[in-house]
């Protein structure tokens, strides 16, 4: 889940679109998270319940079923799927994960003649108990080509002697699994990884000795032979951080926000909608007349006039939406000038002797664009000193308990159907904290859930949903439409705010108690060094980044100016009004994420 491999101006400052999608196949609303990776999934043992996906040699993009070459004829068809499985199950452990190009082996960093004058050592199978900071790592599966945790973990474990240098090449000869992966930094309290160890005494101490201080080893357990931890984990628990302020209304004159009231007008629920945002009525009003309208008074009438021009120029923006972390604007002028361009998708190919652009350099800001500057800063501050009402707070844990029991949540990932099987997933519990907290001057609102399972980017999709449906008034049972067949586009909040609180082995604890004679695994006895971690690691680096970068301002922003019929569904309109473009519809060409974000598949 969260862990694995992975957080959210006025419609002023939103930063420049990306170039457009290619065209979706023709469905109601696109998805708009897509990515060139697996989502793949699998059941757990005895039960209907799913599993999330991780070490399947014979998987594919379906999620959950397997992919036999096509025939015309059943001989044909059965002779080739006979050898597909044969061959599929024989290289399983060789061939590459989520379709990825094979990597080429990886060299042993040691000499014949060092391997060969090493003292040989018994391993043995244990569990290892970790916790880590993901910023500045690409995810939590091992990747000789990236910066990983497992990396960072392995390569600790050989300087150490916990793994021997004739396997120093290779994680797979000490069987390495991990609990749960996590996505492109995202961070982790508690996580699990299970593998074959040399084991010497003070181990964890010496491990910990090689690691930088944002990955900690909180134990070490000896396991049986037949321990997996990715097959003995029943339930995994996650956090989400959320600023307070997501949950305000769009601003009346961005997009969105006008699109709520002319919706609600039409379909005659404009009483409805008032009553769902009452406790927020009227907030941008004040923020206007106290806040922007100094600002606009004190220029000229020309620079004014270009600022209310610009000020909600994004709603021409069509393609692209900042969808997780962004970057911080890099100066008024570059952000506003690149906000200012819409760029028209071509229709006809450019001529192969068409001569190169000459580059330009970054222009001088003008008047124009300070004040712009002003504008976006006003707003981000009286977003950040707004505190949340127990009437918000009651309308986002009614959102979240709509996500409680067993759903299609096929919605809320990439690269699923309806149809699979894997995409039914169940979740036990998802609470917000009714008491946020405030730092410095932002105030935070804690999300717990609690699931056998997550698919890739489901938590952040529920939170971002969860959030939608509340700062837009929504009716609720709009959350009941996504677990339909038909496709809608839900954006994925940042990943800046997500965790993995810890897995959960209730199944395997038991077993270890009563038949094995072996300590249970269990992070409860370790919490006098992991609250203290979660604290100076995760959460301070998680307010210190949304500070500087304004996360999630951005990416509510982007969503709120988003000049298309994706999101109208959340309106009083419903699905009726996102129906508006006839049903074909372009993909949504998301900013902010890498390109190989979740290149892993990880959870959450």
């Amino acid at each position: 889940m969260a862990s694995e491999n992975s957080s959210t101006v006025a419609a002023a400052e939103a930063p420049a679109a990306a170039p457009a999608a290619a065209a979706a196949p023709a469905t109601v609303v696109p998805d708009s998270t897509a990515q060139p990776t697996d989502a793949g999934s699998e059941s757990k043992p005895g039960t209907s319940e799913p599993r999330d996906a991780d070490q399947r040699g014979d998987r594919d993009d379906s999620r959950g079923k397997r992919q036999g070459p096509p025939s015309s004829s059943r001989h044909k068809k059965r002779k080739a799927d006979f050898e597909w499985k044969k061959s599929n199950k024989r290289s399983r452990n060789d061939e590459p994960e989520g379709g990825w190009p094979q990597r080429k082996p990886r060299e042993n960093p040691f000499s014949a003649e060092e391997i060969a004058g090493e003292e040989r050592k018994p391993k043995k199978k244990v569990a290892v108990l970790i916790g880590y900071s993901g910023t500045g790592y690409k995810g939590m599966q091992i990747n000789d080509q990236e910066k990983t945790i497992e990396g960072d973990l392995f390569a600790a474990f050989v300087a150490a002697g916990a793994v021997s240098k004739a396997n120093a090449d290779d994680h797979k000869k000490s069987s390495l699994m991990r609990c749960a992966r996590t996505d492109k930094g995202v961070h982790a309290a508690g996580n699990v990884i299970s593998l074959k160890l040399i084991m010497d005494e003070n181990m964890v101490e010496n491990i910990n000795s090689h690691l930088p201080d944002q990955i900690r080893i909180w134990g070490i357990q000896r396991t049986n032979n037949q321990f997996n931890c990715y097959k003995s984990c029943d339930s995994r628990w996650y956090e989400y951080l959320l600023p307070s302020y997501c949950l305000l209304p769009p601003h009346p004159q961005t997009y969105l926000g006008k699109k709520i009231w002319e919706q609600a007008e039409a379909k005659g629920a404009t009483n409805e909608v008032k009553e769902r945002l009452s406790d927020v009525q009227g907030f941008w009003e004040e923020v206007d007349e106290k806040e922007i309208k100094p600002i606009l008074e004190s220029l000229d009438a020309e620079t004014r006039a270009a600022v209310l021009e610009r000020m909600h120029a994004s709603e021409s923006l069509t393609n692209g939406l900042v969808d997780g972390s962004v970057p911080a604007a890099e100066g008024a002028a570059k952000t506003e000038e690149a906000k200012a361009k819409v760029t028209e998708p071509k229709t006809e190919p450019e001529s192969n002797d068409a001569k190169p652009e000459e580059p330009t350099g970054p222009r001088e800001p003008t008047p124009v664009d300070f004040a712009l500057r002003d504008i976006k800063y006003a707003y981000i501050d009286a977003k950040r000193r707004y505190r949340v009402t127990p009437e918000r707070l009651a309308i986002l844990q009614s959102a979240l308990n709509k996500y409680l029991g067993t759903h299609n949540f096929y919605n809320y990932t990439v690269r699923t159907e309806f149809k699979d099987a894997a995409a039914k997933r169940h979740i036990k519990s998802f609470e917000a904290n009714p008491e946020p907290i405030v730092i410095g001057k932002t105030e935070w609102i804690s999300l717990k859930v609690h699931g056998q399972s997550f698919m890739m980017h489901q938590i952040r999709k529920m939170v971002g949903l969860a959030c939608l449906v509340t700062r837009c008034g929504s009716p609720l049972s709009i959350i009941d439409t996504t677990y339909e067949s038909e496709k809608m586009a839900i954006p994925k909040a940042p990943s800046l705010g997500l965790l993995l609180e810890r897995p959960v082995f209730e199944s395997y604890n038991n077993k270890a108690r009563t038949q094995l004679g072996l300590e249970m695994l269990e992070f409860d006895k370790h919490m006098d060094r992991i609250l203290p971690f979660k604290h100076e690691f995760i959460y301070s680096r998680i307010y210190e980044v949304e500070e500087k970068e304004n996360s999630f301002h951005e990416f509510f922003q982007q969503v709120d100016n988003f000049k298309s019929s994706y999101f109208l569904w959340l309106t009083a309109g419903g699905l009726e009004a996102a129906r508006a473009s006839g049903g074909k519809v372009e993909a949504v060409q998301m900013e902010g994420d890498d390109e190989d974000e979740d290149a892993e598949g990880g959870d959450g």
